[in-house]
């Protein structure tokens, strides 16, 4: 069966769209592991009772907690937001690409 061109257009529209998809769900991931990185690190801040240090390039360097603390919590909201930024696109994809499959179906099988 062959399909007219405004079928096949759809068709690679809604690759594309799975393919930003994809995109989305690795964006996703690595701020979903910073999240977590940030959310230990933290942690072991919060319950440290000595000096803390900080990472600047490859070399450590003494902290102030207070500062860092913000710092991290800072961190922590703004990668929380990108999540939710991220969520919300991925779920307004899902719902272009249900609707474009549809579409897709119904013009297949009216063929």
């Amino acid at each position: 069966m062959e399909l007219d061109k405004e079928t096949k257009e759809k068709i690679h529209e809604l690759q594309i769209l799975e393919q930003n998809f994809q995109n989305l769900v690795l964006q996703k991931q690595v701020f979903q592991s910073e999240l977590s990185e940030v959310e230990n690190a933290h942690s072991e801040i919060v319950s440290s009772e000595g000096d803390v240090f900080k990472l600047i390039g490859q070399i450590m360097v003494k902290a102030d907690k207070e500062s860092l603390e913000k710092e991290l919590k800072r961190k922590k909201e703004l990668l929380s937001l990108r999540l939710k930024s991220i969520e919300k696109q991925e779920s307004e994809l899902v719902k272009k690409m249900e609707e474009m499959r549809d579409e897709i179906t119904k013009k297949i099988s009216n063929k």
